[in-house]
């Protein structure tokens, strides 16, 4: 990961030409409105997020990746989460 990051400070953005730039810049607007309407159109992935944080900062884990695995894993997290959505409505 570190490398990765390294490697891309090293990217000379200038490089990009004036109109390959505004494309970027038109992508990246597409892209952030269509993720807008997909997470406005599933509420659940918010509460999903929400349960799974909460969990995370509330125990601690030393290992995050495993905890995550099996918050994610768990049989009754559907069913938990249908019943935050409900109350939320």
């Amino acid at each position: 990961m570190m490398a990765d990051r390294n490697c891309l400070e090293k990217l000379d953005f200038g490089a990009l030409s004036l109109e390959q730039q505004e494309k970027l810049r038109q992508f990246k607007i597409k892209t952030r409105i269509a993720n807008e309407k997909y997470l406005r159109s599933h509420p659940e992935v918010e509460m999903l997020l929400s349960d799974f944080l909460r969990d995370l900062f509330l125990k601690r884990p030393a290992d995050v990746r495993e905890f995550a695995a099996d918050h994610f894993r768990d049989p009754g997290l559907p069913t938990k989460i249908q019943a935050q959505m409900n109350i939320n409505k």
